[in-house]
């Protein structure tokens, strides 16, 4: 199949780096897709905020019967963490700039509650304050990525420079483990229950839910390092992931993308567009 998409994967300034996790660009404008079931976007569950501007076209979240009505398209769109894989669709060609944060870190420069992002899908300007919206507006007149990524730094860098934590965990690195360090060295008491209520007022979940979340993605990257050498054995990722076995891996990534590993694995190997975010994440 062949990817007319043109799909990037930035890495954010030097400035952001423990502020913002990456920053995706995507075009089908120049040569749309074709066939509709191109257009669904596949993503999985993740700890992180995401903004997305659409410069042209818009994006529909596809709800499971039962469940709420969906937000109506907008052009600046706000996701909080997703506790489960989403599915949304673009009805034609899309410009897209999307930008993920560290949880923790949008919380600090935002002052918004976390808690209440989780499996959470707005308006920015529902979310986020009218400096937010100015930087929105701006971004989505800007003529070119170059110009929204300089807009975006612009924005961000100060206020993260004043919120962001000093000290050796200042860089992102182990970005979970060290959110723990943090709420254990902020809290006016060090109870256990003090410092899980810290993490989830900066990130919206607990401790485990991160965890096991970082543990997914890492056994992800495991996978496709070894299907490079031929056909990845699913229980030697378990047991560099620390699962109790392979059925433990295989229920964990169910979870977290909505497929078994060795579904998931020939979704990529297939080419299929809808799972695009997938692949230039892996």
């Amino acid at each position: 199949m062949s990817h007319p998409a043109t799909t990037r994967l930035l890495v954010p300034p030097y400035a952001l780096s423990s502020c913002v996790r990456a920053i995706i660009t995507r075009s089908t404008v120049e040569a749309p897709l074709v066939d509709p079931e191109d257009r669904y976007n596949h993503s999985p569950a993740t700890p992180l905020c995401t903004i997305a501007w659409f410069i042209e076209g818009e994006g529909e979240l596809i709800v499971p019967a039962g469940l709420p009505t969906p937000p109506a398209p907008v052009r600046a769109a706000f996701a909080g963490p997703q506790t489960q894989p989403t599915i949304s669709w673009n009805p034609g060609p899309v410009r897209l700039f999307m930008v993920m944060f560290y949880p923790q870190a949008l919380q600090a420069i935002s002052g918004i509650d976390m808690a209440c992002c989780v499996d959470r899908w707005a308006a920015l300007d529902e979310v986020l304050g009218d400096e937010w919206q100015a930087l929105s507006d701006a971004i989505l007149a800007a003529p070119d990525d170059a110009a929204r990524l300089a807009l975006l730094e612009q924005f961000l860098a100060p206020l993260w420079q004043a919120a962001r934590p000093k000290g050796s965990g200042a860089l992102a690195g182990d970005w979970v483990r060290h959110l723990a360090w943090q709420a254990a060295d902020t809290a006016l008491g060090r109870g256990v229950r003090n410092i899980e209520r810290r993490i989830k007022a900066r990130a919206g979940q607990s401790m485990r839910s991160l965890l096991r979340l970082r543990r997914a993605e890492q056994s992800f990257f495991e996978a496709r390092d070894k299907a490079r050498g031929g056909p990845a054995k699913l229980a030697d990722v378990a047991a560099q992931g620390g699962y109790a076995d392979q059925a433990h891996l295989s229920r964990e990534v169910h979870a977290i993308t909505g497929h078994s590993p060795g579904k998931l694995l020939r979704l990529l190997e297939s080419g299929d567009e809808s799972y695009w975010i997938y692949r230039i994440w892996l």
